[in-house]
């Protein structure tokens, strides 16, 4: 059984409810920069290299970020243009770009094009994948995500060949989105893999039943995959035994209903890290680490951390971030900074236990400070991933980081393959004459290591469901090609689905323990969850009325020209 088909998604940009803004003030020699970033150290240095001094000279502050996921992650050269006409004007300066100048002056995801061809057995059993991505970027710039890297190794595919293609454009340069590699290419992946199960008279589910491998193509082993199990629970939960497979065949009243389901999978990423504790004779513990909270909840995991390995109360524990004076930690991207930031907190507090329990001198904190004289104890700690220690010669990976450049490891590039992953489920509902589409009810299973925090783990796979369904229906830049304009560059234009557009969204965390990923067995979670919504949507589209859209997002103008 042979099956071929191309697949393409649009262009999308960020539209955070923060805007972008910048403040310089110099005081003397001395700059220090008030802008929402995601990479503290990374906006300390390279606005230093733009204004040509020293990178001790740039002092950085970002202590929360109203709205990220990839945009504020990187430089852009405003920064750089505002210090200097601080320090021209000899008075503080501030910008405050409009929204509509957001969509040039900061990244986006970028338009792609897909090709999918696959081979299998009657039986189900995919013997061969060929995966073609086309992506749109600038002129000068050879920017791409790549997702190749991930989509051919999530089932265990006989023979790969993948392939991208960059193909420049008269576009600003794009750049990170949430979950960047995997959502363009993992959509047109677990669309075809619909397709197929259709071609083969197969569940959509059994159908990956049979292509689910703990080895890829390769041979790489995985360090852990609970892929199955997800799409058990998940399935349970939503009621999919109840599905009828033909399309067209589930329907209440004026409404057609359709079910699809589709897997979410992330790379699983950490990188070197830096962290500094101090404890004092009342006990308390005070963490300063040069993190980023943009509502992932990184304050409170940190916290969670230091409490455990010093077995203090989490209400002893003060956590300050947001600072190029604290010691700096990766990116806040790529799902990485629960697992780099715990991991070199928990390195600090277990040195400074380490000390304490050889002072000896009784059980309190203050007797042990006693005996070794001092009333306040201080570790610092720089945690370096296995995968990421260098070689003889070489340069550090923290040195690197202090000069504003992350070394990120895991995922595909380890000794084994790191992944998070996980199963959605999708009811949606079409109607018969209009063909207006909602989405009454998600379901989503995902098993992604040790989880810190469930209440903000739920969240946030809550909200990047509901993402997902955005990208799926409705997300789209419109790009007038005559005038190469963005037209909807604003919040009323640009259309995106908010909570009360569903009715029911489940979420379930399957247990999983994963020794080898990092030291705290954290996966990440931050952009699994809206990775499998949009194919999720596609495929259950297909089931409700029988059209399979290939394009995004599925507006009902294509179900009433099919």
């Amino acid at each position: 059984m042979k099956l071929e088909a191309s697949y393409a998604t649009p262009t999308q940009h960020h539209n955070p409810i923060e805007l972008f803004t910048t403040t310089a003030a110099w005081d003397g020699d001395q700059l220090t920069l008030y802008e929402p970033s995601q990479f503290m150290y990374g906006a300390k240095n390279n606005t230093a290299k733009k204004l040509g001094v020293a990178a001790d000279k740039v002092h950085a502050v970002s202590p929360f970020v109203g709205g990220a996921f990839g945009c504020k992650a990187q430089l852009t050269p405003r920064t750089g243009l505002v210090a200097l006409a601080a320090r021209k004007l000899n008075r503080p300066v501030k910008l405050v770009a409009t929204r509509d100048q957001g969509f040039t002056i900061a990244t986006y995801r970028a338009e792609t094009r897909h090709r999918i061809r696959m081979g299998a057995q009657r039986d189900g059993k995919i013997t061969s994948f060929q995966h073609e991505g086309w992506e749109v970027s600038s002129r000068p710039d050879d920017y791409s995500v790549a997702g190749v890297e991930d989509s051919a190794r999530l089932y265990g595919f006989g023979a790969v060949k993948t392939g991208v293609t960059i193909v420049h454009a008269d576009r600003n340069t794009p750049g990170f989105m949430r979950s960047p590699p995997v959502v363009p290419y993992i959509y047109a992946l677990e669309s075809a893999m619909d397709e197929l199960a259709v071609k083969l008279d197969l569940d959509p589910i059994e159908l990956r039943r049979r292509n689910d491998a703990m080895r890829d193509a390769t041979g790489k082993e995985w360090s852990s995959r609970s892929l199955m199990k997800c799409y058990d629970e998940a399935a349970a939960a939503f009621g999919w035994s109840r599905r009828t497979a033909r399309p067209g065949s589930m329907r209440d009243g004026d409404w057609l209903i359709g079910w699809g389901c589709a897997t979410a999978v992330y790379p699983t990423h950490i990188g070197a890290a830096t962290a500094r504790v101090r404890l004092d004779a009342g006990g308390r513990a005070h963490v300063e680490v040069a993190a980023h909270e943009i509502g992932t909840g990184v304050m409170t995991v940190v916290g969670q951390i230091a409490a455990e390995r010093l077995g203090l109360p989490l209400n002893q524990v003060q956590v300050e971030l947001g600072d190029s004076r604290f010691p700096p930690v990766p990116v806040a991207g790529g799902s990485n900074q629960t697992a780099s930031c715990c991991s070199a907190v928990a390195q600090a507090c277990d040195a400074l236990m380490a000390k304490l329990n050889a002072a000896g001198g009784g059980n309190s904190v203050e007797a042990k400070l006693d005996k070794l004289g001092v009333s306040m104890l201080e570790e610092y700690a720089e945690f370096i991933p296995d995968d990421a220690k260098p070689k003889p010669g070489a340069e550090s990976p923290i040195k690197k980081l202090y000069a504003g450049m992350p070394t990120l490891v895991g995922g595909s590039h380890g000794k084994k393959n790191m992944y998070a992953l996980g199963a959605e489920f999708v009811e949606v509902r079409v109607h018969a004459h209009t063909r207006e589409i909602r989405v009454p009810r998600l379901v989503g299973a995902f098993a992604a290591g040790r989880i810190m925090n469930t209440r903000t783990a739920h969240s946030q796979y809550m909200g990047a469901m509901i993402w997902g369904v955005s990208s799926a229906l409705h997300e789209a830049t419109e790009i007038d090609p005559g005038n190469a304009r963005y037209v909807n560059d604003n919040l009323a234009d640009y259309m995106i689905p908010v909570n009360a557009d569903i009715q029911q969204l489940d979420v379930i965390l399957v247990p999983e323990e994963d020794h080898e990923v990092n030291p705290v067995g954290v996966k990440g979670i931050g952009e699994l969850g809206n990775v499998g919504t949009a194919a999720a949507v596609a495929n259950a589209v297909y089931h409700a009325t029988g059209i399979r859209v290939r394009e995004l997002p599925i507006r009902l103008e294509k179900l009433l020209t099919a």
